[in-house]
């Protein structure tokens, strides 16, 4: 009863405590760093099952938040308010079961200040549950915004050469969004009131104060997704950053600015929702067809991959913003799933990358001679990216396409084209890495996955094939709360019509 009722609270403080007990080993030698990385590996896992156990219990069929903890805290103003409904539950365990992995894959290719990586990477997983967990907007703007800090620790201290450049590049993008955010939640307090998001979801704003609200919070989302052409950090990002911190970007913290659209933009400015769709669309189609053309000329895997990462969320956008729903239900399982595979495919570079020191496509080559194992799992990752039937890639986008069909078949089409750029991009990539000749000297004593990358490739390996045979679980526990926030885009907005029509009637 007690971790039922607090369960949120345990997932989200845990890695803290881990944390701590990182801070207090004593020692600097190889057994005091060994035993900081079994603790973090012990917390992240600890913290994993406990999301698995908050899943069970999680009932699908209510679209009211579960696990709700609600106490007054500052001023009677900023609450400690946690809950989770079907949006939200799921990002939470994704988060809980890419961080051990994350560990795992840094066990051994880490080993500068390895108790501060450690340290800095247990507190990234606090905040970023907090985001997915927290029911009061101003402690979401905290876990938001916080969630800067250590990803830029993360780059800047164990980044690449021009780790200092990408990291600034990327705090500033990310930081002059979230202050907008932050007037515009003003702004809501003023007109509302209250800054709990389950009073905040059932309170009409005036419509010419719902666009500048929504502008405020796209001006945060946007950049985080990020949308075209509000990526220009990502790219360097990515490239400097270590693997494990590449994978947290890619998988979850992009996935923050989608959650961001779902939770606050499509329900609680409906009307400025519907009136900037159209542009939303254009950003999203262009997203997919620039990026995707961008990633087929790039000579750096992890550049190549970030820009796909671009060209996904492009179809995760499109997917909110058409408000039925089939496009959010793919739009969340394409989170989701890209959440697994980006994830994958950032540690298939990191693999190598151990090895050879190089990320250049041009230093590789037939690596299916030597690295059979390897060949078969980046197989695997690069067709879900491409969206092959029988991965998760597939559901994601097969579903937002019914979607903006629906809203709109020229946005239908265009995107249509990314879908054809992807595979190419994609399948470009795994033939000159994987296939061809293996002439370079370095690659002819290069070794194939160890225990250690098993372990971290093959659960995903796994979940990517099963959700893309058998994605009910997914889609279960998001259909309530999908089903009751377009039901409410639908209203509201559909309201705005009706009142349109009558004030021109008279």
């Amino acid at each position: 009863m007690i971790i039922s009722n607090n369960i949120l609270t345990f997932l989200t403080f845990l890695p803290l405590l881990g944390a701590l007990f990182v801070l207090i080993v004593p020692g600097k030698d190889e057994l005091a760093v060994n035993n900081m990385r079994r603790i973090s590996l012990v917390t992240t896992l600890v913290t994993f099952v406990l999301s698995l156990v908050m899943w069970a219990m999680f009932d699908p069929n209510t679209t009211e938040f579960q696990f709700v903890q609600n106490h007054d805290w500052i001023g009677g103003v900023i609450g400690y308010r946690m809950g989770v409904d079907g949006i939200s539950v799921l990002f939470i365990v994704l988060t809980a079961l890419l961080m051990p992995i994350c560990i795992l894959s840094s066990w051994g290719s880490v080993n500068n200040r390895v108790r501060e990586y450690m340290i800095t990477f247990l507190i990234l997983e606090t905040l970023m549950i907090g985001v997915f967990a927290t029911l009061d907007l101003a402690m979401f703007y905290v876990f938001f915004e916080g969630t800067l800090i250590p990803m830029f620790l993360i780059i800047g201290i164990w980044g690449g050469k021009r780790r200092i450049q990408a990291t600034y590049k990327f705090f500033f993008y990310s930081f002059i969004g979230t202050v907008l955010m932050l007037i515009a939640i003003m702004a809501m307090y003023w007109q509302a009131g209250t800054l709990d998001i389950r009073q905040l979801l059932t309170f009409s704003f005036p419509a010419d104060m719902q666009k500048w609200l929504w502008v405020a919070f796209f001006a945060s989302f946007a950049v985080k997704m990020p949308m075209w052409p509000f990526h220009r950090w990502l790219p360097e990002a990515h490239v400097e950053a270590p693997t494990a911190g590449s994978v947290i970007l890619a998988a979850i913290l992009l996935k923050m600015g989608g959650y961001g659209f779902l939770r606050f933009s499509l329900p609680m400015f409906p009307d400025a929702s519907m009136y900037f769709a159209n542009f939303v669309f254009f950003l999203s189609v262009a997203a997919i067809v620039v990026t995707s053309l961008v990633a087929l000329v790039q000579e750096d895997m992890k550049k190549l991959i970030a820009y796909s990462s671009v060209a996904h969320m492009g179809f995760v956008t499109m997917g909110i913003f058409a408000a039925n729903i089939h496009g959010v239900h793919g739009a969340i399982f394409q989170m989701i799933s890209h959440g697994l595979v980006s994830a994958a495919l950032f540690l298939c570079v990191g693999v190598v990358y151990d090895r050879i020191h190089t990320r250049d496509i041009a230093a590789y080559g037939g690596l299916v001679e030597r690295m059979p194992r390897y060949a078969a799992a980046f197989m695997v990752f690069t067709m879900a990216n491409v969206g092959l039937p029988g991965t998760s890639g597939f559901v994601g986008e097969f579903l937002t396409m019914i979607g903006i069909f629906q809203a709109n078949t020229w946005v239908a089409f265009g995107a249509a084209f990314g879908v054809i750029f992807s595979a190419c991009y994609a399948l470009w990539l795994y033939r000159r890495v994987i296939f061809g000749v293996l002439d370079k000297e370095a690659l002819k004593s290069i070794l194939d996955l160890d225990r250690k990358e098993m372990a971290v490739l093959v659960p995903l390996v796994i979940l990517v094939i099963f959700f893309g045979f058998y994605p009910a679980p997914i889609l279960d526990a998001t259909a309530a709360s999908v089903g009751a926030l377009v039901d409410q885009y639908q209203s509201a907005t559909g309201m705005m019509v009706v009142e349109a029509a009558t004030a021109a009637a008279h």
